[in-house]
């Protein structure tokens, strides 16, 4: 591996260049969606709405509410029965996000009042510097992006000196020590939005509602002597959202003989539980209403979706050197050894046994190693959109991911070689 990040590096990390691109451009689920949607547009996706009358022409389509987007290639030929190749994935991570009424302050300090989103490593947001970023809504309708992308944010730890016993374990309280600050006075109501939406270049009485968070503006970056490693922000789940479009591109260059979906979901990190979540009826109404515009019956969507697998593509934990007994002894996922299969027998992951063997074929035709990942018996399993897209539509589901270290750290770290191999992967399933 080349020691440089120059034009001469292996092929395989261009995708990583591009993924740490996406990374630094996607600062919260509503820019996920739109830079997806950029990237299906350019290689000849169309964007349907959901109100309007759908057609059954081949090609590629794509709808997008929010912060979840759904998109699917119909080739040549296929039938309303014809069954679905689906690769999931969610848009959201964890962070901290603008309260209703954000302007606070007090002791001559400017502060925004946020609230803690998803299961956030608190200390990781400690002394960084901070953008905002997320959706205006506007009154009559519309809404507009916000990203900006510079040191305006930080949540500042409280000295050694005032806190003689930090070392020996930092105590957060979510509302009282993770409000940041932005500034010297006194606050004033209306002040942030005011401030975002000149930068969105829209006027402050225009916005009726908003959907913001704040981001860590520090770039990604490959880490170590032979740069074999990637450091960057919302690796869970934005890797697997960007390998997903990207695989969706190339399997239906191939013409593949099943219907190939992308799916990604918003909400994830909080239970899905919502119209944009994998536990609400997107999904669903996509997949049957694109067979009824080819002419289907509720008996060929039934036909179809007994036919149907999906990939749940999130990241996984690679073993901690630094902790390895928390892990399971015999199975110490690691970086650069390919994506990972998660399986827990009590369906915190979807995987079963003939999950096992598709996922292996698949990894098999692409030329892509695969490891295994499972719990230490005594630690809690996390859980993903597999068991709910499993549960919810009846779909055949199998778990897998990237091993990545300091999961839901406002910064992550994998292998450079990982996202590319899963997106080799997924490329397999869905052109299969």
């Amino acid at each position: 591996m080349s020691s440089s990040p120059s034009s001469s590096r292996p092929f395989d990390l261009a995708h990583t260049d591009d993924l740490m691109g996406f990374l630094a451009a996607t600062p919260s689920p509503y820019h996920a969606v739109a830079n997806a949607a950029q990237r299906l547009e350019k290689a000849g996706f169309r964007q349907v709405a959901e109100e309007a009358a759908w057609d059954g022409e081949s090609g590629g389509k794509f709808v997008a509410r929010g912060g979840a987007i759904i998109a699917w290639y119909v080739p040549e030929g296929a039938t309303p029965a014809t069954p679905y190749r689906i690769v999931g994935a969610h848009t959201d991570s964890p962070n901290l996000r603008v309260k209703p009424v954000p302007d606070s302050g007090r002791h001559g300090w400017k502060q925004i009042a946020v609230e803690v989103y998803g299961g956030t490593l608190l200390n990781t947001w400690l002394d960084r510097d901070l953008g905002l970023s997320g959706r205006l809504s506007l009154r009559g309708g519309g809404s507009v992006l916000v990203h900006v992308d510079r040191a305006l944010l930080r949540v500042p730890q409280l000295a050694i000196h005032l806190d003689r016993g930090v070392n020996d374990g930092l105590k957060l309280d979510r509302q009282q020590h993770m409000t940041p600050l932005w500034g010297l006075g006194e606050p004033r109501e209306g002040e942030l939005i005011e401030f975002l939406a000149a930068e969105a270049g829209v006027e402050a009485g225009q916005v009726a509602g908003w959907d913001l968070m704040a981001h860590s503006v520090e770039a990604p970056a490959y880490l170590g002597k032979d740069r074999e490693l990637v450091a960057g922000p919302r690796m869970d789940n934005l890797l697997s959202v960007h390998a997903g479009v990207a695989a969706l591109v190339a399997a239906a260059g191939a013409e593949p003989t099943a219907i190939p979906v992308f799916a990604a979901f918003d909400h994830e990190e909080c239970g899905s539980e919502s119209d944009t979540g994998a536990g609400g009826p997107l999904l669903g109404s996509v997949l049957e209403r694109s067979v009824y515009a080819r002419g289907g019956t509720p008996e060929d969507r039934a036909r179809a979706l007994a036919g149907t697998f999906c990939l749940s593509s999130d990241t996984g934990h690679a073993v901690h050197p630094n902790y390895a007994e928390r892990h399971e002894p015999g199975h110490h996922p690691m970086p650069g050894l390919g994506p990972i299969l998660k399986v827990n027998v009590n369906q915190r992951y979807a995987t079963d046994g003939r999950g096992r063997a598709v996922f292996a074929e698949a990894c098999e035709r692409a030329g892509v190693p695969w490891q295994t990942f499972v719990s230490n018996n005594a630690v809690p399993c996390g859980t993903t959109i597999g068991p709910i897209t499993a549960a919810r539509h009846g779909i055949s589901t199998v778990d897998i991911g990237v091993a990545i270290l300091s999961m839901h750290s406002a910064r992550e770290l994998c292998g450079a070689a990982d996202p590319y191999l899963l997106a080799n992967t997924m490329t397999s399933f869905l052109g299969y």
